[in-house]
């Protein structure tokens, strides 16, 4: 593993507002830069009570603003709801305002529901268009002769690097195809994970910009003092993505002690798969779930992410991880 990384979906609090939210990112992203994450990316959702980070390319503007060398990015930008030209003008102006610092991951799916990729998009287009979209969009941020009918103007020549998200082999293909680095999203749909990462790395074909294949895992993270303590505050995150998968989206809840209460025995054994590529407990054993998973993929990069209802722990959760992360990726390689 090379670098660990941080994924913040800015979530708003029940009893808190996006200003808050969107503070809050602020607060963790610098805590992140100082605990040593590489990368700091935001999330495009849309018509989600409980998350800020819609005007995604906004809010990595104002967090690479509020730090200095970390890497910020998009985790990802979903293409499919904006024109290329558009994208590639957003990035390369974050990129022409904070130099070698900005990533551009791209995903396939709308990140809301139907209505609302109506709404974004105005007229849904029956065919797939993102294969050819994403090259459209490399070719903005490329060089571009002066004669060239359409430019990126901030964009062409700054070359933002680009990534494939996904959760499923299609975008394993597509990234191994065009020779981009890889960011598959096991922190909640971790069922096709070995299989995608097989699928990309087999069929990998160099490119200009990368060389050899180049994968970047998720997994959610929930640390504190004690694994008592870890398993209460992740209580907020089960319960919001249990409400989530039955149709009932919200602010993030505050921690309980009574998830069987609240969540139905099948839909408890479907979140807990969904988010089972995760550490959870006291600093040890984090260290050792996160090195099983490390041991288990090799990824090139770990990126992590959790929901905590409380700010100060939820700081803590992530520096507790930096801290086993940091162990990990400086131990001998494991034979």
């Amino acid at each position: 593993m090379q670098h660990f990384s941080l994924l913040d979906l800015s979530p708003i609090p029940e009893g808190g507002t996006a200003a808050d939210a969107l503070a809050r990112t602020v607060d963790l992203a610098r805590a992140a830069e100082r605990s040593g994450y590489h990368r700091y990316w935001l999330a495009e959702h849309h018509n989600m009570p409980g998350i800020a980070s819609a005007a995604t390319s906004v809010v990595i503007g104002h967090v690479a603003g509020a730090t200095s060398t970390m890497r910020v990015g998009a985790g990802g930008i979903m293409l499919p709801n904006h024109a290329p030209l558009v994208v590639a003008e957003q990035f390369g102006t974050l990129a022409t305002l904070y130099p070698d610092r900005i990533d551009l991951g791209l995903g396939r799916a709308p990140g809301t529901d139907m209505a609302t990729a109506r709404a974004l998009r105005r007229h849904m287009a029956p065919e797939d268009s993102f294969p050819q979209d994403v090259q459209e969009l490399i070719g903005y941020l490329g060089d571009a002769s002066d004669t060239a009918p359409v430019r990126a103007i901030p964009g062409t020549g700054t070359h933002v690097p680009v990534w494939i998200l996904g959760s499923s082999l299609y975008g394993a293909q597509l990234a191994a195809y065009l020779g981009l680095p890889y960011a598959f999203a096991s922190h909640f749909a971790p069922a096709m994970l070995e299989q995608a990462l097989d699928v990309y790395r087999s069929t990998f074909q160099p490119s200009a910009g990368l060389k050899e294949p180049h994968v970047m895992i998720a997994a959610g993270v929930c640390a504190a003092d004690s694994d008592a303590e870890a398993e209460f505050l992740r209580s907020s995150q089960i319960l919001a993505f249990a409400r989530l998968r039955t149709g009932r989206p919200g602010k993030l809840p505050p921690p309980t002690h009574d998830l069987e209460q609240e969540i139905p025995a099948p839909v408890m054994a479907q979140v807990r798969q969904a988010l089972s590529c995760s550490a959870t407990g006291s600093p040890a054993i984090v260290q050792k779930q996160l090195g099983a998973l490390i041991d288990r993929f090799r990824p090139d990069e770990l990126m992590v992410t959790g929901m905590i209802h409380d700010h100060d722990a939820r700081i803590r959760s992530f520096e507790i991880a930096a801290d086993a992360l940091s162990a990990l990726r400086d131990r001998p390689a494991v034979a």
